[in-house]
């Protein structure tokens, strides 16, 4: 029997074990495949401007997935490395040479990547399709998609998934040389000593977490935090956090446990004293794995929710953007009546005011005006009967952090009161950006000022008239509507949610895998003292029962904190944006959880079967 007869054979007999790696790496390779496919597609070529923003979308996203998907698949063949010593070191005693058993360890390695590139590319290509149209379905996209095969995809994948599984190949290899084969008999039980509680760590562990916090929710425009950290506040909340995390775990969490173990009320009920002292034994290596997976977590989340949050409230932004479903400076136009919910044609009159920095440019229109502008679009304005002396201010663009409130104006050497301050846009801002001033119809009748006569149309199911607003653009000036405003924002936001979406499931899909690789690899190391525990009497039904406790709190203590990270990260995302975001940030978090539930769920059942078959075989 040749190296390569027994690395195929050694394949076959550990493809359970080697199940969730290989499909994790499939799932990789698909994705990247995918974005690759489409960075080379005719028909997002074919979308102009677009095109190029979404090429340099998916080069930026291929880019990172590609750089995490090779850390991913390195610490996961590590651990694999590492289930497999002790059988290194049978080889090794039974006189097989170095350089063939890491001969055989690079076969395999090889063997298993290729396969999984083989069936990663083969389902991508049948995948494109579909995840194209989901594409062009988020940007808002009517377009037929054709059933393309792009060669450049092929190789570019290939290439660079087959460098990151020679590197692994290599390190694998280089494993047989860098052990003793005393290291390597033991090499499981290294690095497993019980830790101590720190009290000085736990608490300067929290009070990282703390401070991470309240630096990330102070106000950006107005904070002290921030005029004196500058551009390197995001890099200190992240190092708060990192540390905080790793603390919580290698400290706090050992405090908790040893608290716990030393209650005899919930100590000796059960197996509960042996799940608690397991997981102490063992918390130093799991700290370092538990602070990845918290901050890939709130990293997922976080960038996820921000993307679909802003997806979600696309229509929401661009109706206060647009308020009008066209506006535009001129003349009316021919449209069909039967389309016309309102149509408004008024004047405007732009005025200079002179100020101590910097001068001040108002359009001014009648208090009829704003009446007819206000009841189109549904204000609740109360009995307006403005005085000569009084007047209304229009800014969209006010914020008290920036700017103090204007009492008084002076319009044509007349002071006049503010005496209503609107932060609601009152036109269609690309047309009409500026602040604007309502003064009563007599007065507006003396302004000195630049005359300009302006068009504002609502028409029934904006949305499904983006024909009639490039015709209506083609014939006016300043024109602005608010279809073509939602199909550019629904194109950036959508292509945006489908690159984040699938990069958030692969991260996901990482974070739960890690986990599973690193209970399975202690499945191996307890299945002899779980065979012992059955020998003296303790039923399958209690270690089934301690086994989801241990795996629940590995899996239970970084989804929370990663929610925690997370929210925090997404209410200073909501502030900045001043958007309430809250509904789309929470049903990604569900969609999160339920997914990592999933993965909850596959490693127990992989941990129960592990110890079941040895108790079984020993019972």
């Amino acid at each position: 029997m040749t190296l390569f007869d027994l690395a195929l054979k050694n394949i076959r007999r550990n493809m359970k074990s080697y199940g969730l790696y290989i499909g994790s790496t499939i799932f990789s390779i698909i994705i990247y495949f995918t974005f690759a496919t489409l960075k080379h597609s005719d028909d997002i070529s074919g979308l102009a401007e677009t095109s190029k923003q979404m090429q340099a979308i998916m080069s930026a996203s291929a880019f990172v997935l590609m750089i995490f998907v090779a850390i991913f698949i390195l610490y996961s063949n590590s651990f694999f490395m590492k289930r497999r010593k002790k059988e290194v070191a049978l080889y090794s005693l039974l006189g097989v040479r170095k350089r063939s058993i890491g001969f055989l360890l690079f076969f395999e390695n090889i063997v298993i990547g290729l396969l999984s590139l083989i069936v990663g590319v083969g389902l991508g290509f049948l995948l494109s399709q579909a995840l194209l149209s989901l594409l062009l379905k988020l940007m808002g996209l009517s377009l037929s998609v054709g059933f393309a095969f792009s060669m450049q995809a092929v190789i570019e994948t290939v290439v660079v998934f087959f460098l990151i599984f020679l590197v692994t190949s290599l390190l694998g290899y280089r494993v047989i040389y860098k052990f003793k084969l005393i290291d390597l008999f033991h090499a499981e039980k290294k690095g497993e000593e019980q830790p101590k509680a720190r009290m000085i760590s736990a608490v300067i562990g929290v009070i990282a977490l703390v401070a991470a916090y309240w630096l990330a929710l102070q106000d950006l425009l107005t904070s002290s935090a921030w005029r004196i950290l500058g551009l390197a506040m995001p890099l200190v909340i992240i190092g708060l956090t990192i540390l905080g995390s790793y603390l919580l775990f290698n400290s706090v969490l050992v405090y908790v446990l040893n608290v716990l173990k030393k209650s005899k009320t919930w100590a000796w009920k059960g197996l509960n004293l042996m799940t608690s002292s397991q997981l102490l034994y063992r918390i130093r290596g799991n700290a370092k794995t538990l602070t990845i997976i918290a901050t890939l977590s709130a990293t997922t989340i976080t960038a996820g929710g921000a993307i679909f949050g802003t997806y979600y409230n696309t229509e929401k932004s661009v109706e206060e953007l647009t308020p009008f479903s066209f506006m535009w400076e001129g003349e009316e136009q021919d449209i069909d009546e039967a389309l016309i919910e309102n149509a408004i044609s008024f004047d405007t009159k732009e005025i200079v005011v002179e100020g101590e920095v910097y001068d001040q440019y108002y359009y001014v229109i009648g208090e009829e005006t704003f009446k007819k502008l206000t009841d189109s679009l549904g204000w609740d304005i109360e009995n307006l009967n403005l005085n000569k002396d009084e007047a209304i201010m229009v800014d969209p663009f006010y914020d008290e952090r920036l700017q103090d409130k204007v009492d008084t104006v002076v319009v044509d050497n007349d002071v006049k009161k503010v005496e209503q301050l609107y932060e609601e846009p009152l036109f269609n801002l690309p047309t009409l950006p500026g602040t604007t001033l309502v003064v009563d119809d007599a007065s507006f009748g003396e302004i000195d000022g630049e005359n300009a006569t302006y068009q504002a149309v609502q028409v029934t199911d904006y949305k499904d008239h983006l024909d009639l607003s490039k015709e209506l653009e083609a014939k006016t000036e300043n024109f602005s509507s608010a279809v073509q405003n939602y199909q550019d924002t629904i194109e950036a936001s959508g292509a945006m949610l489908f690159v984040g979406s699938f990069l958030g499931l692969v991260f996901l899909v990482a974070t739960g895998s890690i986990i599973f690789f690193k209970m399975m690899t202690e499945a191996e190391e307890d299945k002899d003292k779980y065979a012992v525990l059955y020998k003296i009497g303790v039923s399958k039904k209690e270690m089934k029962k301690t086994i989801r406790y241990q795996v629940g709190l590995i899996f239970l203590v970084p989804l929370v904190l990663g929610l925690m990270h997370g929210a925090v990260a997404l209410m200073a995302f909501s502030n900045l944006l001043q958007m309430n975001l809250w509904e789309p940030i929470i049903i990604w978090m569900i969609a999160y959880t339920m997914i990592y539930i999933l993965y909850y769920v596959i490693t127990v059942r992989g941990f129960n079967k592990t110890i079941t078959q040895t108790v079984t075989q020993e019972g």
